[in-house]
């Protein structure tokens, strides 16, 4: 005998008038403000840590009074259901077996991790020669750049004179070559992976958006971290070699063939191995 399906009204009888929730507190949000505090007095002012640590103490102890030796609560009122859902299809609907993605797994195409490589050399070969072009314009020496880069890394380096700066030192050039090109070569394949995400002004994202973006955290920081390297960079051509170096870092990338990704595939299909319940009928045996 076919059960009597259940209506709305009987289930709105059977549903509770009201359900009792923990009380909003904005406690967490004061603990997560004292902490940020504490941790950001390390590097400006202990002031700042003290403010911090009073904070984090008051919302500790007013967050334990919301929940011991009981738990706030408040009563909310039920609201009634308006629509009932009730599905007309007489079977399950299911998937077919054919292969392809059918959700939205993003990004679908990739640029190749070469791409990345490619560029971030390029872009790096780029910000070299606008390096070295600020370096004889502004100090009369191809080594000052040179060396300034290598200052970051080095302590003896940076303690070097203005003129000492100038002159040639096999050590600081060998350290500013490794910085350069690792660091070059990360940004490129940082590239790869971000201009598929706005592919309609990539150029505009990679040349100027990005290196201004961190040109802006390196000057707010450079200070804390390395003062006296800070002292001596000139920020606007230092801006100009960022822009140089995304401009031909994201033409090069953008100018590579994309990929498609297989994320959707098993892992068996990933891995390259045999698979014959997942071939199609016109793919040859292992074909991916």
């Amino acid at each position: 005998m076919r059960e009597r399906p259940v209506t709305l009204a009987e289930i709105e009888a059977g549903r509770p008038k009201s359900v009792d929730l923990p009380r909003p507190t904005a406690w967490p949000m004061v603990m997560a403000f004292g902490i940020t505090l504490l941790f950001g007095g390390l590097v400006t002012n202990f002031a700042v840590s003290g403010v911090g640590g009073v904070l984090l103490l008051a919302s500790a102890v007013g967050w334990f009074r919301e929940v011991l030796p009981h738990e706030r609560e408040e009563t909310v009122p039920v609201l009634p259901l308006h629509e009932f859902p009730v599905s007309l299809r007489a079977k399950v609907a299911r998937i077919g077996r054919e292969r392809g993605p059918h959700r939205a797994r993003l990004p679908i195409e990739i640029h190749p991790i070469s791409a990345g490589v490619k560029g971030g050399l390029a872009g790096a070969v780029a910000m070299a020669l606008l390096a070295v072009l600020y370096g004889v314009v502004k100090q009369g020496s191809v080594w000052y750049p040179i060396n300034l880069l290598a200052a970051g890394a080095s302590t003896r380096i940076a303690a070097l004179p203005l003129e000492g700066l100038r002159q040639f030192h096999a050590d600081a050039l060998f350290l500013a070559t490794v910085l350069h090109v690792l660091t070059s070569v990360m940004v490129g394949l940082l590239y790869g992976v971000m201009l598929p995400m706005f592919p309609r002004r990539p150029i505009v994202l990679g040349g100027v958006v990005a290196p201004m973006l961190w040109t802006g955290l390196l000057h707010a920081t450079l200070d804390v971290v390395n003062p006296t390297l800070e002292a001596r960079v000139d920020w606007p051509w230092f801006v100009v070699t960022q822009i140089g170096f995304g401009v031909v870092a994201g033409v090069i990338v953008t100018r590579t063939s994309v990929v498609r990704t297989m994320q959707f595939e098993s892992f068996a299909v990933r891995a390259g191995i045999e698979t014959p319940g997942l071939m199609g009928p016109d793919e040859p045996d292992g074909a991916p």
